[in-house]
C-alpha cells in the first residue's frame, strides 16, 4: 500500500521533470492522508494543484476522507472508485515513499526513491465533492437574511495499490502503481486501461530511515536520511 511518501524537489525541477506550472507549491518530507498535497490532474495537465489524499465521491454523506488507496484489482468495480478510474485521473508526484518491515517484533521504516534521485510519478484517480450550501442567516455586516453561501468543493484522490514486485516486494506485499515517465501522459488520457495490468518499471532503492517518520506532525529533510 501507500500511506506515507514524500515530495520536495523544487520548483524548477518540478517544472521541468513533469511540464508544469508549480506557483503555491509546497515541500513535504512526510505527505500523509486527509492532508492536501500536490496532483496533476487530467482536466488541467499544465498545473500542480493540492488536493486532498483520500478520495470523496460526488455522493458520499460528507467531505470526510475517504480511502487513500484502491487496489487495480477492484478499482474497476467498486462505486466509490470506478466513476474516478473512467473519468478523472491523475499523477501523483513525488521523490519517495515510505514502507514499513517487521524486523525484531517491531517496524521499522524504509524510504523508497530512484537511483538518480528524480522524482517519478503514482498513478491517482481523484474527485470533486460539492458540500451543502452554506445556510449563514447574516449577512457581511450581521443582518438577517442574506443569501446562502455555496461551501468550497472538496477535490481529493487515491493513489492505485498493486502486488509488489522487485524491491518492494522484499518488504511489504502491496506497492504503488508506479509510471515510467513515458507512461504518464498516457496514464491521463483515454489510453490508459492497459497500465492496470503490467508489473511496475521504475527501478527504486530502500535505505532504513528513522522512526519519526511513523508521526505525520514530524516534516523535517531528515526523515529521508540513511539510519
Amino acid at each position: 500500500m501507500c500511506g506515507r511518501y514524500a515530495l520536495f524537489s523544487d520548483h524548477e525541477t518540478l517544472a521541468r521533470r513533469f511540464d508544469v506550472e508549480t506557483s503555491g507549491y509546497e515541500p513535504t518530507y512526510n505527505a500523509a492522508p486527509s492532508q492536501s498535497l500536490p496532483v496533476i490532474a487530467d482536466d488541467d495537465p499544465g498545473t500542480l494543484r493540492a488536493f486532498q489524499w483520500g478520495l470523496v465521491p460526488p455522493w458520499a454523506d460528507d467531505a470526510s476522507p475517504g480511502p487513500i488507496n484502491a487496489r487495480v484489482e477492484t478499482v474497476r468495480e467498486k462505486p466509490t472508485f470506478a466513476e474516478s478510474l473512467e473519468e478523472r485521473r491523475c499523477l501523483v508526484p513525488c521523490d519517495g515513499f515510505y514502507e514499513w518491515r517487521e524486523e525484531g517484533g517491531t517496524k521499522r521504516p524504509y524510504y523508497f526513491h530512484r537511483p538518480d534521485g528524480e522524482p517519478f510519478a503514482m498513478a491517482g484517480i481523484w474527485a470533486t465533492y460539492e458540500p451543502e450550501t452554506t445556510q449563514t442567516g447574516l449577512d457581511a455586516f450581521g443582518a438577517e437574511g442574506s443569501p446562502d453561501r455555496a461551501a468550497d468543493p472538496v477535490r481529493s484522490f487515491a493513489v492505485l495499490t498493486r502486488d509488489a514486485t522487485g524491491t518492494v516486494a522484499d518488504y511489504h506485499h502491496r506497492e504503488s502503481v508506479l509510471l515510467a515517465p513515458e507512461e504518464e501522459s498516457r496514464w491521463l488520457s483515454a489510453e490508459y486501461a492497459g497500465l492496470l495490468d503490467r508489473a511496475n518499471d521504475v527501478d527504486l532503492v530502500a535505505r532504513p530511515v528513522s522512526r519519526a517518520v511513523n508521526d505525520p506532525a514530524n516534516d523535517r529533510p531528515d526523515l529521508v536520511e540513511t539510519v
